[in-house]
């Protein structure tokens, strides 16, 4: 039975189609589902993007009653990164020049890590982080204690 993650990253975009458009074509993201305003496309209301069987879901910046409770904030509107996000791949090298190709700000670049596997890190243009590795948490999930 195939595992379907639970805890699914949500992220906000000022320009969320351009968002779409970067995650897919830089980091290897497919659109499953988009949702725009009816009104107004450049305004995405929710959007899921899929790789490998995980899943983001992000939306357009806006203001509503959640926003507001949340404190939510984009990177710019808070000065700097809150969260960032680990994507197991394969091929670490490979991932990285493609999404330096699509535009991505790389700003450490493939390395072996001393705990195993190989990673690299970059921005998206909103200043999100996102890290790509080979090393995988999972793999060895046998030898850790689970809480």
């Amino acid at each position: 039975m195939p595992v379907r993650p639970a805890i699914i990253p949500t992220l906000r975009y000022k320009d969320a189609p351009a968002a779409i458009d970067f995650l897919c074509d830089a980091f290897g993201f497919a659109r499953h589902a988009v949702y725009p305003d009816d009104k107004d496309s450049a305004t995405i209301h929710h959007a899921q993007l899929v790789r490998d069987g995980n899943m983001i879901m992000l939306g357009s910046a806006a203001d509503s009653p959640y926003v507001t409770a949340a404190r939510m904030k984009s990177v710019a509107d808070a000065g700097g990164v809150t969260q960032a996000l680990y994507i197991v791949i394969d091929d670490v090298d490979g991932h990285a020049e493609r999404a330096r190709a699509a535009g991505a700000d790389i700003f450490m670049e493939p390395e072996d890590q001393n705990y195993g596997g190989r990673n690299y890190s970059a921005r998206d243009p909103e200043g999100n982080v996102w890290s790509f590795g080979s090393y995988d948490p999972w793999a060895d999930a046998g030898s850790v204690e689970q809480a």
